[in-house]
């Protein structure tokens, strides 16, 4: 059974950091494309970042470029998202997702959501101004 989980959330304020974590079990960790997403109230669900099987290639959503960083351990079966800089916009309930070896550019935008395979429950962010 493919578990994903999230932790890290939690009450920041503007210009502080966060680093959200991925726990994944169930799943040959080494062989997904994994991904962070988010869902503010109100809005649709967003495509965050993402990085491929290997952690040899990232990709970010334009409005978290260099601010965010995204990075994976296959060794523990972990993805992080380092957030810094964060502002009131990144309140969101952050969710990480998994797809078998894609990397493509549908995976690049929010439409990406329906390409992954495995889910996590997510984790809030809440980013006060």
């Amino acid at each position: 059974q493919v578990q994903l989980v999230e932790s890290g959330g939690g009450l920041v304020q503007a210009g502080g950091s966060l680093r959200l974590s991925c726990a994944a079990s169930g799943l040959t960790f080494s062989s997904y494309t994994m991904a962070w997403f988010r869902h503010a109230p109100g809005k649709d669900r967003e495509f965050v970042a993402t990085i491929n099987w290997s952690g040899d290639w990232t990709h970010y959503r334009d409005s978290v470029k260099g601010r965010f960083t995204i990075s994976r351990d296959n060794a523990k079966n972990t993805v992080d998202l380092q957030m810094n800089s964060l502002e009131s916009e990144d309140t969101a309930q952050y969710y990480c997702a998994a797809a078998l070896r894609r990397w493509d550019q549908t995976i690049f935008t929010d439409s990406g959501s329906d390409a992954m395979d495995y889910w996590g429950k997510g984790t809030l962010v809440t980013v006060s101004s």
